[in-house]
């Protein structure tokens, strides 16, 4: 395996989680019975420019042409989203003659309210069922990956973007450096690019292993997504932290021509990967003993579950759950079935574990005695939406980052 950024071939061993199905391939009941192909997914990371990545065994294609994950089921992302289009807005100088371009556009959850405040937009979306969601709530959607190619013709047509942003798909891209140098085409001479990705800090600190999984082709500290940017014409120049996703960052960059220096943030980012080890390869080595442990008392608490004869189910169907669920071993035995609010996944079964789906409102239906949250970074929405289970008696139980159970009769964490 080379370096998809620097072509270095000094590659260090980080995580290896076996082998596990693309955790967006959920099976129908027809496909039960066949061959289920499966992938290495092992974490690795470059000796020399420091970016953490996994080697690319599947495509973009064979994920996101037909895309089971649409953003707008999240009532927190799009609030996240609508908050981000207001506070751009202010940061950026939209105005009514402004240029909004969205790259992994989804559903439109994000662009709609661009059209909301009146600003001529442009989403670039390569899954065909999710681009006509976007379409038809009234989103300007091309069905298309992003290329250099994608981005000339883009800018040829419509002009130059006063805003790119490109939430949650700088590490799905497999070609990094062309995928930023068509981000630097789209985006005008003295425009600005938004990026928001999970933050590599948490993964390693916090033993955040289920945000790897093999549409994920590199993880992001501040430092390699600097570096990354630079090698395609863009200069960081601003950095926030964001609580999504477990912990995320959102890289504020522009064209490296202009020289604009960073904010006092990007040094504070840096600093903070710095006094935590990242900005060496030994800081990266914890990850594997945090995993195992997460790993173990998950397993640990569900055998005493099924031991005392109680009825243990999910709650969502999230690719990060599929690599939680592969990598310790859970299938129908500890975890009966689970459910998720997207109506493409019911009646499939999770990849690998083979674990069946339902409507979310077979719980009070079936009132199971435990629910394992498999999206726990949304700790806070479902519990809210999961607070009728307390009527039972049921808890919540969230295995990341440590493991813990909410109480709902009571509303107490343990």
């Amino acid at each position: 395996m080379m370096c998809r950024l620097c072509g270095s071939a000094r590659m260090h061993s980080v995580l290896d989680l076996g082998a596990t199905p693309p955790c967006e391939k959920f099976l129908t009941a027809d496909e039960l019975d066949a061959p289920e192909a499966t992938f290495p997914l092992h974490l690795r990371l470059c000796q020399d420019c420091l970016l953490l990545q996994i080697p690319a065994l599947i495509t973009p294609e064979d994920t996101f042409t037909e895309y089971a994950y649409f953003s707008s089921y999240s009532d927190s992302w799009v609030d996240h989203a609508r908050r981000f289009v207001g506070d751009a807005a202010k940061k950026v100088g939209l105005q009514s003659d402004s240029f909004v371009v969205e790259v992994a556009s989804n559903d439109g959850y994000l662009l709609s309210h661009v059209v909301d405040a009146g600003i001529r937009c442009l989403g670039i979306e390569p899954s065909i069922n999710v681009g006509d969601a976007a379409r038809q709530r009234g989103v300007p959607t091309v069905s298309a990956f992003l290329d250099e190619q994608t981005a000339a013709d883009t800018r040829a047509e419509h002009g130059p973007a006063d805003l790119v942003v490109a939430n949650n798909v700088y590490a799905h891209i497999p070609d990094l450096n062309g995928f930023t140098r068509s981000l630097r085409t789209l985006v005008a001479d003295d425009g600005w690019v938004s990026i928001e990705v999970h933050h590599a800090l948490n993964l390693v600190a916090l033993g955040q292993f289920d945000t790897i999984y093999h549409e994920h082709f590199q993880y992001y500290t501040v430092l390699s997504a600097m570096r990354a940017l630079a090698a395609g014409g863009l200069s960081l120049v601003d950095v926030e932290m964001l609580p999504t996703h477990g912990g995320s960052i959102r890289l504020w960059a522009r064209p490296s021509e202009l020289g604009v220096l960073p904010s006092p943030r990007v040094a504070d980012a840096l600093a903070e990967e710095d006094r935590a080890g990242l900005h060496d390869v030994g800081g990266y080595l914890t990850l594997r003993p945090r995993t195992e442990t997460i790993r173990h008392e998950l397993l640990r608490y569900l055998l005493d579950c099924r031991a005392r004869g109680e009825r243990v189910v999910g709650y969502g169907a999230p690719g990060k759950g599929n690599t939680l669920l592969n990598y310790c071993g859970i299938r129908p035995d500890l975890l009966e079935y689970t459910v998720d609010r997207n109506p493409y996944k019911h009646g499939r079964f999770t990849p690998g574990t083979r674990i069946p789906i339902h409507d979310p409102a077979h719980l009070a239906k079936d009132q199971p005695d435990v629910i394992v949250v498999l999206p726990w970074n949304l700790e806070r929405e479902i519990t809210e939406q999961l607070r009728y289970a307390g009527s039972w008696g049921a808890r919540l139980v969230y295995p990341l980052p440590t493991l813990h159970v909410v109480e709902l009769a009571e509303g107490k964490q343990q």
